[in-house]
């Protein structure tokens, strides 16, 4: 048992209470490891603004999901009156419905960009692939969360969406109609599934999501975080051992961000008051028209930052499928004549590509779409183990290699526009090439990432105060 601190008999009655407490909780020894003695590299950037944003976000949600749900009533007949009731009739209620639902796409926007610069400067390379996967199943609890949340509305373009997306599941062979009917817990979206919806979007998934929120935080203050030189500042330290490029997180970076936390209220503030709509974009406009199992919209589209993974899925037709068989018999083809493999090796490629060609041409189109929308979340967390760039940051790259991030964000942006627009010829084929360029950017990465003149990494980190 450890031993007890003693304050001194003349210490202020608030340092009291902090000795009594840390000789019960380790508050001291918490506040000092994650704030003011966990040292961060000093030349972090405005991208660094997103992981505290997304902090902010998440708080956000949890505290208007919570006067939400004290007047939401769960339930297929009372569902949309009850959000009419909070928006008309509940003091402020629309100022809390408002919040939530721009809080869920400024969740996506933050994570997003979060994300896209942990890509930049290769924050998921060792020794931080544990905490890029932590920040993968973050991301898949947020879809989760949002799928489900987005049923609870009961509105036109909640209830189809949900309707077509659990049909998706019913194409996974063999157990397919059965997955679709235990998600819905009936043949059909109806109260059964709101309810169970309601339980995962309130009680099951946020319980989930702040288990990985705590595990990417502590696997963060365990190697340290990255910076935009990709330089590990502990391989430098002074005689305290305190790292030479490193300054307290606090006071800091919770001064800095609070600049970031600023603009990003001031901003997201605006929307809620003059645009919580966002076009359509954010609240679609026949969402406000009750749920009608006998009307179908004229197109269904999920909400926005579903779209990208849902143009894949929609590009996925079958000769989308028999280009990929293509591909699978060329990539085949050449990595026998070029790869310089031994006679097993080769015979075990020929095996694969033969065996995975008959899987592609033994299941119809739409299992694969729904296998192509999954593997483009899946294919992240095998990120730190595809890029072999012997440096971590897009700093110390070769041009071209900007261009290829460029490129792949820009068709991310693509990909979303076009799954939210009515499907059309020119729009299929623009969804194909870019859903072969997201799996190509990932596949052919261990090749491309090696190629090109890199610049020397410098010993320290590079820094201008300002």
């Amino acid at each position: 048992m450890a031993e007890f601190k003693v304050a001194p008999a003349d210490a202020p009655v608030g340092q009291k209470l902090l000795t009594w407490v840390d000789n019960r909780f380790p508050a001291s020894k918490l506040y000092k490891e994650h704030l003011s003695e966990y040292y961060a590299p000093k030349n972090f950037n405005w991208m660094y603004f997103f992981g505290a944003l997304a902090m902010l976000v998440l708080v956000i949600q949890i505290v208007t999901g919570i006067f939400l749900v004290m007047h939401y009533k769960p339930d297929a007949a009372l569902a949309f009156a009850s959000v009419e009731y909070i928006m008309r009739d509940v003091p402020w209620g629309w100022l809390v419905r408002y919040m939530h639902s721009t809080g869920a796409s400024a969740f996506f926007v933050v994570v997003y960009l979060h994300m896209f610069r942990g890509m930049l400067y290769g924050s998921y390379r060792k020794p931080r692939e544990l905490v890029w996967i932590f920040g993968c199943l973050i991301f898949l609890c947020l879809m989760a969360e949002a799928f489900f949340g987005y049923l609870l509305p009961w509105g036109q373009m909640s209830y189809w969406g949900a309707q077509v997306i659990v049909n998706l599941f019913a194409a996974v062979p063999f157990v397919g109609p059965d997955l679709a009917l235990l998600i819905r817990g009936d043949y059909v979206v109806s109260d059964a599934t709101l309810n169970r919806f309601f339980s995962f979007h309130v009680i099951a998934i946020p319980l989930v999501l702040l288990g990985l929120v705590a595990a990417h935080i502590i696997a963060l203050h365990e190697v340290g975080s990255n910076n935009p030189d990709g330089v590990e500042i502990k391989a430098k330290k002074d005689a305290q051992g305190r790292p030479l490029d490193g300054i307290p997180f606090h006071p800091y970076y919770t001064v800095h961000d609070i600049l970031g936390v600023s603009v990003f209220l001031f901003l997201f503030s605006a929307v809620v008051f003059f645009a919580p709509e966002m076009g359509g974009y954010f609240l679609e406009y026949n969402n406000f028209i009750p749920a009608d199992p006998l009307k179908t919209p004229a197109h269904i589209a999920p909400v926005w930052y579903f779209t990208p993974y849902y143009s894949m899925l929609r590009a996925t037709t079958d000769p989308m499928v028999n280009v990929f068989v293509v591909l699978t018999a060329v990539g085949a083809a050449v990595t026998l004549l070029l790869g310089g493999l031994g006679r097993n090796a080769k015979i075990g490629v020929a095996v694969a590509a033969i065996v995975f060609i008959g899987l592609l041409k033994a299941f119809d189109a739409k299992f694969w779409g729904v296998v192509v929308m999954g593997g483009a979340v899946i294919i992240m967390f095998f990120l730190p183990w595809l890029d072999n760039s012997p440096v971590k940051s897009i700093r110390y790259k070769p041009g071209w290699h900007k261009i290829m991030y460029a490129v792949f964000a820009a068709n991310m942006v693509i990909l979303g526009y076009l799954g939210i627009k009515p499907p059309s010829d020119a729009g299929t084929l623009a969804s194909q090439i870019g859903t072969v360029f997201y799996f190509g950017f990932f596949m052919l990465m261990p090749w491309w990432s090696r190629i090109g003149e890199f610049k020397p990494v410098p010993d320290r980190v590079t820094f201008q105060p300002h």
